[in-house]
């Protein structure tokens, strides 16, 4: 039986316009007017912590990290709740998935407050139940922390599970965990990264590209093995 971990931001939403917003909102409080989304973009599929500490290091904002992460994090729930877009594929795979009775989890570098907002506002919570947070574990992608301890909760063997994934880390994580992956890059540009040379399935153009029934195809042919 397959089990299948999805990740959240960039895979089964679009959360990264948020993610933008909310930290550029953060910096220019700290005196950083001008961060694009182009500057944003580069730290797509990074942890927020993490970001904020190369870029508090970078601007030379003497605000603590922590404190910018609190800042950050609240401004982000504010739009999470009603200006999330799930991708209409993906959704689609999902119901599918769970009207089968397919075991799913999401695993994902925001925090467990971050992630319910976006399930509840987008009514995914309905039909993904087990979450684990990157918050949780002892280390974020790409190490395999979430993608085991999600796995752990489902009840599922590592090698029975597929990771749906976005990002370069995720993949990598995917790979570290023992798991396939099915990648979908939230940035079709970087779909030749060498992370990515490990998915079993790989829709190189990023979401316009997903098919929901090609995904369950592939799904459905790794059962029957």
């Amino acid at each position: 039986m397959i089990s299948v971990i999805f990740d959240l931001d960039g895979t089964l939403v679009d959360s990264e316009p948020n993610y933008y917003e909310s930290g550029r909102r953060t910096l220019e409080r700290h005196g950083v007017p001008d961060f694009t989304w182009e500057q944003h973009s580069r730290f797509i599929g990074i942890g927020t912590l993490e970001t904020l500490g190369i870029l508090r290091e970078r601007y030379a904002i003497r605000t603590p990290v922590e404190q910018l992460l609190a800042e950050q994090n609240a401004a982000y729930l504010e739009l999470a709740r009603t200006r999330t877009e799930v991708f209409p594929q993906m959704r689609k795979l999902v119901e599918r998935l769970h009207t089968e009775g397919t075991a799913m989890a999401v695993a994902s570098g925001s925090s467990l407050e971050a992630i319910d907002a976006v399930l509840a506002g987008t009514g995914l919570d309905a039909l993904l139940t087990t979450v684990v947070s990157a918050e949780e574990v002892a280390h974020g992608k790409p190490a395999p922390d979430v993608f085991l301890e999600a796995a752990r909760r489902l009840g599922a063997e590592p090698a029975d599970c597929v990771v749906v994934e976005d990002a370069a880390p995720g993949a990598r994580a995917a790979l570290a965990a023992g798991m396939a992956c099915m990648a979908i890059p939230y940035a079709p540009g970087i779909a030749g990264d060498p992370a990515f040379a490990s998915a079993g399935l790989l829709f190189p153009g990023g979401q316009p590209e997903f098919s929901a029934d090609a995904a369950h195809e592939w799904l459905a042919a790794r059962r029957a093995r």
